[in-house]
This record gives C-alpha cells, structure tokens and sequence, in this order.
C-alpha cells in the first residue's frame, strides 16, 4: 500500500513539474499527454527493475557507466572533425551516446551474474535473506502439507516459486485427465494458504535457463544460484540434489521422524481392516498411515485387537510393523503338555494278530 501511495506522488510530481515547467511552451494538452505518457514508463520500468536480482541491477549499472563514458570519448573525437553541417555533429554525437548506453545496459545486465559480490565486504550481501529462503517443489505443493508446516511455525522465512513450478502447475490443472486437474488446482490453492500464513512470504522468481529441459535439474541451478535450500518430497530429487550439493528439506523424512517409537515386544490396539499377502494375515493402518502387518489375525478382521510387536522394518518408502495375535489353540505360557503314562511291561499287538513262531512250538510240545 505505501509503494502506491509513492508511485501515486511521483506520478503527480511529474505533471505538476510539467505543467509549471511547460517545456512545449502554450501547448497545455501536449505537455500533460507527455507527462503521462513518461509517468506511465517510468512506473513500468520500475515494476519490471524490482524483479531483478541485485547481481543484475550492478551489472547494469556498471555497463551502463561504461557506455556513457565510451560515448564522451567518441563525442571528443568527433567534435574535432570538420562538419559542413554543425547539426549533423550533433547527431552523431547523440547517436553515440544512446548506442553505447544500450549496450552497456544490455551487456552488464547479462554478464551480472558472473559478479563475485564476496570483494564489497557483505555491502550487497543478502545471506540473512538467502538463509532463509526455500524453494518449492511442484510435488510438495501439490502434496499440501508443506501449509500445514508453515501455519506450525516449523517453515518461515521466503519461500520462492520459480515462475516454471508455476507454469507447471498450470499445465496440470488444465489438464484433460479429471485427476490430475484436482492435484494442480489443489496446488494453486495451497499456494494462496501459504501466502495467507503470518511469517511467510511466497516469492515469484521469474528466473529461467532455457539451456536446461527438466523441471528439477532447473530447481537444483536456482538453488545454487540463490543459496537457498529445497522443498519436496520426491526422492529423486532428494538424491540428485544431495549429488549436486544442494541442501533439502524433505517432508517425507520429516514425517518419518515424527511417527511415534514402537519397540519389538511391546503391545499395542490396532484395527484389522483387510487380509494380508501371506496365509492367516491381517493389515491395520496406525494413525499416520504406518502399515502393520498381524499374523493370525485374518479372522479378526474389522475388529479392535491387542497385538505383541515382533518386529520393525524401517525402509525409505517408510516404516513397517509387524505384530503376532496369539491364537486360542495356542498353549498358556509356562504350561507344559502332560506326558502319556505307558507301561513298560506292555507289549503291544500287531494288529490283533498271533506270532507265527509261537504256533509252531505249540504243536511241538504236543
């Protein structure tokens, strides 16, 4: 609101000057058309100057000088040549100095990100900003969680949305595919939540590299170049950046870290929902969406069970445990199955059936 307020009054400083000034003499309505017609290009080069890094700005600042200083030069030069028509000299002297100002603009405008800012001493170091700023993903945005983070107080400082993230974003939520127009609208719309959260602010940077194809290998030239770390939780990403030397923020890991201790051996209350892989299994889900996974408990399913954890399976998709539900068959710990009392002097029968032998012995001794 104050930089209107101050654009409002340059805009009116320059037509008053105008109309007391009156560089076109009685001609009112000339003087007035052209005081707007400057107010209007000076407010537009302002907006578009704002956006520009400080890199730039000294760059073509620098060039700039040169140029014009190039320009002196030539214009003594040419003040020393003979002209038949003084008029022409001044043209040409004219022509010089708007001709060498342009390049020294447009070549120290490109060539600024090659200043080392370091040899100033901190005059034009932006560290404090750069530490905090955090680049988002296309991903964690569509995610959703990353508002969640931010309205915690866990997330703050400038988050920057590269203007590709955007148009990305945009391609997705004007998607023919009903699905994927949902995620790039919810993307759309949990930007305008972080913007909304107090201690946040969201930052359009309008930075590109045509030279660079893919989406995330762009995010990872941004970072270097601002300092700043990333925001996803795309694993490939993770990796490849961690591989370039880029910091990230992922909030998957953040998520993992968060999820609650379970020890092999204790017990906890888990809800069958569906039947596991293996015979007799039962799946529950905690809270945070760890899968648990219950033997002997497919018959329990859409109950409430107590189950002994066997045993925790920490992967990078996430975390696994693995529980057992003892089954009513089972013995009591402690007890032991009493033994079958057998006789020693008891010889069993082959199936009901006399010796042979003994027979023969029978008809001997008679």
């Amino acid at each position: 609101m104050d930089l209107w307020i101050i654009r409002a009054l340059l805009f009116a400083a320059i037509l008053v000057g105008g109309y007391f000034v009156r560089p076109f003499g009685s001609n009112l309505p000339l003087t007035v058309s052209i005081s707007v017609a400057l107010g209007v290009i000076i407010l537009l080069a302002e907006m578009r100057i704002r956006r520009l890094s400080i890199k730039t700005l000294l760059g073509a600042a620098i060039g700039s000088i040169l140029g014009i200083t190039g320009a002196s030069l030539i214009s003594l030069v040419i003040a020393r040549m003979n002209f038949v028509n003084p008029q022409t000299e001044t043209y040409l002297q004219l022509l010089i100095l708007i001709l060498m100002t342009y390049l020294g603009l447009i070549s120290g405008a490109h060539k600024g990100e090659y200043l080392d800012l370091t040899v100033f001493g901190g005059l034009f170091s932006d560290s404090t900003v750069r530490k905090t700023s955090k680049v988002l993903d296309t991903s964690v945005i569509i995610d959703g969680r990353v508002a969640d983070i931010c309205k915690t107080g866990f997330l703050e400082g400038t988050l920057v949305v590269p203007h590709f993230v955007l148009r990305e974003l945009q391609q997705i939520a004007d998607s023919a595919d009903s699905a994927k127009r949902n995620r790039g609208r919810r993307g759309l719309d949990v930007l305008e939540k972080i913007k909304s959260v107090p201690g946040v602010s969201v930052q359009i940077v309008e930075k590109d590299y045509p030279d660079v194809k893919e989406v995330d290998l762009k995010l990872i030239e941004l970072a270097k170049e601002m300092g700043a770390k990333i925001v996803t939780n795309d694993f490939n990403l993770n990796k490849v950046s961690q591989l370039r030397g880029v910091d990230v923020l992922n909030i998957n890991e953040l998520a993992n870290a968060l999820k609650p201790v379970v020890l092999p051996g204790e017990t906890m209350k888990v809800f069958i929902l569906k039947e596991g892989k293996e015979y007799n299994q039962g799946v529950a889900y905690l809270d945070d969406g760890t899968m648990v996974v219950v033997d002997n408990a497919r018959r329990m399913i859409g109950k409430t069970i107590a189950t002994q954890v066997t045993s925790v399976l920490q992967t990078t998709a996430g975390k696994m445990i693995f529980g057992r539900f003892p089954e009513e068959t089972e013995p009591a710990a402690g007890m032991q199955t009493p033994k079958q009392d057998r006789r020693l002097y008891e010889k069993p029968l082959i199936n009901n059936r006399i010796n042979p032998e003994d027979d023969k012995e029978r008809i001997k001794g008679r």
